[in-house]
Parts: C-alpha cells; structure tokens; sequence
C-alpha cells in the first residue's frame, strides 16, 4: 500500500512548486546566521531575488522593542534601516536564468530582546517590493540551550479519548470512529503506574481544551478544559501524580486555528464591528475566510493581529504556570513568521526547562527554520525511512545506514529531534506492516538506538493496531488509527514486555541518547550502527531480509535486547559471531 503521512508537501507535485517558488521569487527563506542568536552575536541576513526580479537596491527594516519595522526605500518609519548588500549570482538550471544574494548584518542586542525585521527591494518598473509578500521575520536572542532533561526523554502520546475511563466506568460505544469513547484525565491517573512501570518519563497529551471534537484540534476555549474529559482539579491531580513518578506531562498545543464554534468567531461572523473580525483573515466576509487546509470548521487565527497574539500567548503562558512541562506545537508552519519568536519569550521567561518541539511535516531544511524558535521538531523525515525500510521492506541495507548516516549529521545536537514510528494522522506501524510484529520490533529496536527522544504512540507497546486504512475513497479518516487502548487479557504481554526492555537498556546506555553515532557496515540486508560514550560502546545489528542472516563482530559482545529469543550470539577466539532470524536485531555492549 501506499504510505500516507499529512503535509503541505506530501506530494511530489507539492515539492516542485514550493521549490520552484522560492528561487523564482524574492525570498528569506529564514537565512539567518547565528540561527539561534547569542547577546554576543551580530545577526547576518541573507535574501535572494529570482530572474524576474531585477533589484536595484535594497533595504531591512527591524525594531527591537516588540513594534513592526517599517520603511520606504530605505528610510525608517518605524524602527531601523541598513542597506543590503549584493553578494554574488548563481546559475540556475531550472528558472534558466540567474539568482541574485543580497545580505546585511544587525547589531547585537540584549538578553531577552525579540528582534523584528522585513526587506524592502528597488525593482526596475516596481519601485519597492517587499520579500516574501511583505512577511515580517523575528528571532529571539538570548542564552537559553536545550534543557539537559529532554536529551533523556521516553515519551508517550495519549490520545485522552481513547487512553482510557476513571475507573470503574466503561467504554463508551459511538456508531462510528470519530465518536467519543469515554477517555478521561481520571483514567490517565489511574494508569500512571503501568506507564511508570513501562519506563516512559514524558506524557504528551492530545488536546485537552473545550472542543466540539473528539480530537481536540479545534478549541473553542484554550483556557479550560473539556468537560467530557474532566476539570481543572482532574489535571492538577494528574500533573501532580505524574511529577510524583518522575513523569512530566506535555500538552498539545494548537496556536495556528480555532473551532468555527469559538465564540470570537461567531462574533466575526456575525457583526461587522465585532472587535473579534481582525482576529481571522476574510477573503470576501463573512463566509470566504483563511482556514487550516481548506477545512471550513477550522478558521486560522491571525496572529500578526496583537490581540489574538496575546490570546494564544497568554494561554501557553497559563498552562505553564499551571504545572505542564511544555507542549507538543500543532502544524507549526501555519501561524505568522514572527509568532515563533515571542512563544519562545515567553514560555522560557515563564518555565526556563520547558520543552517545545513543533509538528512540522515538512523537510529537513524547513524544520532546522525553527532553531531558536522551538527546542525542535518530530523527526517526520526519519519517520519516512523507518517506514519504508522497515513497515513496507522498500529500502535495502545500503539505503538506509545512507540515509541514517546522512540525517544524523545534518542536524546539530542541541536540535530536538523526537522519534516517532506513528501517530494520530497515520496508519499505525504494525497496520502498515501488515500486522507483522517482528518488522515491529525491528523498526522499534533501531528508534530506540537514535539520538531523538524515542515517542511511543499509546497501545503500540501492546499491539494494538486498526481494521480500515486512513485513507478511505481519497479521503483521510484518521480516526481509524485512535481506536481504543488495550487493557488486561487483551494486551500481548510479549510485545509489552520487549517495550519495556528496550527503555531499560536505553535508559542504562547514555550512548543512545549523548554518544556518537557510526555506521560500522552495511551490505544489502544488515546494517550496523555503533553507538560511543564515554567509556561505552554500542552495537546495532538489524536484518532487514525474509531469511536469516549471519554476521560477526571483532572483539567480546553481549546481548542487551533481541528482537527475537531466535538471536543467537556466539564467542570464539575474541570474534562474536551472530546469527540472526528472518527481520531480528539486537543490541549489544562491548567489554573492554
């Protein structure tokens, strides 16, 4: 089957487009060195200009006191201004024409300062046209890493509706799979301790705000909660259970767009005068407004408006203070390019450890954009090697230790990179690989052995898997793959139990999570990774065929999780040899 993972460029018609525009226009495209800004570092912006666009000069405008920049060639109305400079042209195959650099460098500026700027060019016939259609970029600037905690991170999505009820309650059952099942912020606390006893430290919770939904992706308030999931007093408690076992919970954050049901868009809607209209884009008011992929019920909020900014600012600002540990960012390429750069004040200023991480479904390039913005990205470019190599067996050996190889070092290490093999938008892994749990296990063993903090979505532990695909009739039905958790006798208490394993030995090497990584060799089936730090030394050794397969190592191995008890490991003359099953794995540590 085909593999369908939500995006802007989940088609390679998509991808084209969005690179043809880029070069073919004015363009930032967020080149800006240091991405993350120290108070010591001057700021280097970078612009280029398709062949259509013959630029005679050109300006940036900034500000630093939270205003928007403003200009006229070259004259501050607001703010500052500071020529561009002309760089160098390149050659460019695909608009068979040339592309001009331009770049200017900012000042340093103080801790705690968010920093505004947009580009105004001179071009021959247009007077002055602003880049990127007039968007106002921004940074943040100031010393605040990564929190060391996150490095270490084993999180778990729970989908709240379908997690599980407060004890003795039931299920609910809705005629279809988009209805509510009953799931509760009671039934996440009474579950702490089998979550606690799997190894995960980190919760990250689907929505939980008021919503007319059982997903939660469209709030109508984001500063309560839904009833049907319980009360402000049912989260304290879950927060303080939770820290109580030394598990931090994540919310769900949705700052891009809101129910059609929120009252400040009804009042836009409704009255022409209402204060609440500038909160939302109309096209041609009041039915003609910006959404979130087209989808009526989902208008997006404007947040280059300052009080919907502050709106969606104060609720993250709220939930910290409230006791949450972070949040999980909902389609973070949606909202204003500015927006970033004031979330990251103030959820820093409010809670300095607090981890952000953005759904960003897009490629490498784009996810590196947010440095400084967010502590990073889900790791949706591993998801696709990890589905194809190892759910559907379409990559060999030497594909993917490339690829592995390749995506390690592109991204720098302070660049939070969370690990998925599914979620909530997608058909689940053991779904896509036809219900293979050794392909499972597999794909499992080689997350666990990665830098990114492994996610595990709710019910994978214990097989649970889904009936449809998500992609019914050239629709999306996501909710094929939110059915209910597995509880008791229904769980595979094998697969559970190898889960559990796999977090242990993650948790007793911190070479998976701090070490270097290697690719030690590859042939068509095998690929073997090595995993250093400090004084350990890791081996990955992973068949990826439908027969078995041997392999040696120089040097005395130990086993510390297999995928199959099939594995067999054997010393001779200080050589390990390994004889592996059809798609099994293991982990091995290295004596000195």
């Amino acid at each position: 089957m085909d593999d369908f993972i939500f995006g802007t460029l989940a088609t390679e018609q998509l991808r084209l487009e969005r690179v043809y525009g880029l070069r073919a226009g004015i363009s930032h495209a967020f080149r800006r060195f240091p991405r993350d800004p120290l108070p010591a570092h001057a700021i280097q912006l970078v612009l280029s200009a398709g062949p259509e666009f013959p630029v005679r000069r050109g300006w940036v405008y900034w500000t630093s006191d939270g205003s928007d920049p403003q200009g006229n060639f070259g004259h501050a109305l607001n703010g500052f201004a500071a020529p561009l400079l002309f760089t160098h042209t390149e050659w460019d195959n695909v608009l068979w024409g040339y592309i001009s650099y331009y770049e200017a460098v900012l000042p340093r500026f103080p801790a705690g300062t968010v920093v505004r700027y947009c580009f105004g060019l001179e071009v021959s016939g247009k007077g002055e046209v602003l880049s990127d259609h007039g968007r106002v970029f921004a940074c943040y600037v100031d010393d605040d890493p990564l929190p060391d905690w996150t490095r270490d991170a084993i999180v778990y999505e729970v989908f709240v509706d379908r997690f599980s009820p407060a004890k003795g309650e039931n299920w609910k059952k809705p005629k279809t799979p988009g209805g509510f099942f009953g799931g509760t912020l009671r039934g996440i606390t009474d579950h702490l301790d089998y979550l606690a006893d799997l190894g995960v430290n980190t919760l990250w919770l689907t929505p939980i705000f008021q919503s007319p939904s059982h997903h939660g992706y469209d709030a109508t308030d984001f500063f309560e909660v839904e009833a049907r999931l319980g009360s402000k007093d049912d989260l304290r408690d879950l927060l303080t259970e939770a820290h109580h076992r030394g598990i931090r919970v994540l919310l769900d954050f949705v700052p891009n767009h809101v129910s059609n049901l929120h009252p400040y868009f009804q009042s836009a809607i409704s009255d022409p005068q209402s204060p609440y209209r500038e909160w939302f884009t109309f096209h041609h008011y009041p039915d003609d407004y910006e959404t979130f992929f087209g989808v009526k019920s989902l208008p997006q909020l404007n947040l280059r408006y300052p009080p919907a900014r502050e709106y969606v600012l104060n609720a993250a600002r709220y939930w910290l203070e409230f006791g949450v540990d972070g949040f999980r960012v909902d389609y973070a390429i949606g909202p204003a390019a500015d927006f970033w750069a004031d979330f990251r004040k103030v959820t820093r200023q409010v809670k300095p450890d607090c981890w952000t991480f953005g759904e960003i479904v897009d490629p490498s390039d784009v996810q590196l954009t947010f440095t400084g913005q967010l502590d990073g990205a889900l790791d949706f470019i591993l998801l696709e090697g990890l589905r194809q190599s190892l759910a559907f067996g379409r990559w060999d050996g030497h594909k993917l230790a490339s690829f592995l190889e390749r995506h390690q070092a592109y991204f720098p290490a302070d660049f939070s990179r969370p690990s998925f093999l599914d979620n909530h938008d997608m058909n689940r892994f053991l779904w896509a690989a036809g219900n293979d749990q050794r392909r499972l296990k597999l794909a499992a063993l080689l997350q666990f052995s990665l830098s990114g903090p492994p996610v595990i979505y709710y019910g994978t532990e214990v097989g649970l898997s889904q009936k449809r695909d998500v992609r019914q009739d050239g629709r999306g039905v996501p909710e094929e793959s939110r059915l209910p958790m597995l509880w008791g006798k229904q769980q595979n208490t094998q697969l559970l139990n190898y889960y559990r394993k796999l977090i242990e030995v993650r948790k007793n090497f911190q070479a998976f999570s701090k070490g270097k990584f290697k690719v030690l060799d590859c042939n068509d089936w095998l690929v073997v990774l090595e995993r250093q730090y400090e004084q350990e030394t890791l081996a990955v050794v992973i068949n990826l065929s439908s027969t078995s397969q041997n392999y040696s190592l120089p040097g005395q191995w130990f086993i510390q999780v297999q995928t199959d008890q099939n594995c067999e490991r054997v010393l001779q003359d200080r050589i390990t040899h390994l004889a592996l099953p059809a798609l099994g794995g293991v982990i091995l540590s290295k004596t000195r």
